[in-house]
């Protein structure tokens, strides 16, 4: 079963109501584009998005659960409850090279699906919910693990939003990752002077560093580590009595991670020890400091295969599964959200230079050309379509949950 048909009337009307606001929301994802904001200070992409979204007729709530830049977006059926489908937009930017994840894309892809299934509601009155997440900070402060526990979920049955990048699918692999800071406490004194009189916490951090690097031999090929010292002392010919740096570590899924941690946390401490930036030699004991725990993503395959059916039938084509699922790429706190409701979160292709992927300044400039806001539609009615098929057709939608093997009882360790 293949879904709704592209000449179905559901589907003319996903396909009309996007296409009816393709210029509001390319002009909306420029404007994004043109002003970078880091995660939880995205102040102008929220008020642009909520103002948006209050227009087209939602019931917004801006601000939502008390995080500034979150945002809940809402719309039910008068053909009564039924399930409910829900959208995330992201509009967080990378310091230095701003969009360069293309997040002013996914903020519209949100708002696009959203602004499908309402349209859906509106003409043919069949019984559901739509709700859009504005969900901050996904550039590692973890918006969506906040939403989770505040409860912006405990009502939606399934979660779907689509990420530009060089390629389509909806099976890679996403790593899950932990973000933690590491501070050291040592003594300062007089590097020529009398340096036995100090206790050298850069020594710690560049004890760890190496500990680290033997480490690597002994994890799996899966498995991940790095770091930068973001605090190294102040001038050369003094002893450094504090040191800082951040790391991230990641695995294959959140099981594997949780083993990794302590291994790497015990090269953090043992530093701390050898070099005696400890409490018991009247300092301080290391301080680690964690910031975000990501999940891995549980692409929930009934919703992946239905999102690659539709979007074949726009001509874009896809490697098989199993060798999507064979390359490891890098982390989102939609991870966490495919924990507690059945969920996907597929790439699409917006065709950057040769050799920019996310995360390169060549990826940014992709992700404000027309070409990419005509794949992002593309992409944007694939998880309409989707959403769709599972408000609609029973059959599916317990596909859909049978196939889902998490649930809430994960908020607990996010």
């Amino acid at each position: 079963m293949s879904g709704i048909n592209l000449t179905s009337e559901y589907a003319k009307t996903i396909e009309e109501a996007i296409n009816d606001k393709s210029k509001d929301l390319r002009s909306i994802s420029l404007k994004i584009h043109e002003k970078p904001e880091l995660g939880f200070e995205e102040t102008f992409a929220h008020n642009l998005l909520v103002e948006y979204l209050k227009d087209e007729g939602f019931k917004v709530t801006p601000s939502a659960y008390g995080i500034e830049t979150a945002f809940i977006a809402e719309f039910s059926s008068k053909g009564g409850e039924g399930r409910v489908v829900s959208f995330n937009s992201e509009y967080d930017a990378l310091p230095g090279i701003g969009h360069a994840c293309g997040h002013n894309l996914i903020a519209i892809s949100g708002v696009a699906a959203a602004i499908a299934i309402k349209a859906v509601f509106e003409k043919h009155q069949i019984p559901g919910k739509v709700k859009l997440l504005g969900t901050p900070a996904e550039e590692g402060g973890g918006g969506k693990i906040l939403l989770i526990k505040a409860g912006a979920y405990d009502d939606v049955d399934v979660s779907l939003m689509v990420h530009p990048s060089p390629f389509e699918g909806s099976f890679y692999s996403y790593l899950a990752i932990e973000s933690f800071n590491i501070e050291y406490f040592g003594r300062n004194a007089h590097a020529a002077g009398i340096p036995w009189e100090g206790i050298n916490a850069l020594d710690a951090m560049i004890l760890a560093y190496n500990n680290i690097g033997l480490l690597r031999q002994q994890i799996k090929p899966t498995d991940r580590i790095h770091g930068v010292i973001t605090n190294g002392g102040k001038a050369p010919n003094v002893i450094p009595d504090y040191t800082s740096a951040k790391f991230m570590i990641r695995s294959k899924t959140i099981d594997e991670l949780n083993v990794l941690e302590p291994r790497v946390y015990n090269c953090f401490k043992a530093a701390g020890k050898a070099t005696g930036c400890t409490e018991e030699n009247g300092t301080k004991d290391p301080k680690i400091t964690l910031k975000s725990k990501f999940f891995d993503v549980k692409s929930n395959v009934p919703l992946g295969e239905r999102y690659e059916e539709h979007l074949k039938k726009f001509g874009k084509k896809f490697i098989p599964r199993i060798e999507q699922e064979k390359k490891t790429l890098g982390s989102t706190d939609q991870g966490n959200v495919t924990y507690v409701v059945p969920g996907i979160h597929p790439f699409y292709d917006i065709k950057p230079p040769e050799g920019c992927g996310n995360h390169t300044i060549g990826f940014t400039n992709a992700a404000k050309t027309e070409s990419a806001h005509d794949d992002t539609l593309i992409a944007s009615k694939g998880i309409a379509l989707t959403a769709l098929d599972f408000l609609i057709d029973d059959e599916f939608a317990k596909q859909v949950k049978d196939a889902f093997d998490g649930g809430f009882h994960w908020k607990d360790s996010m």
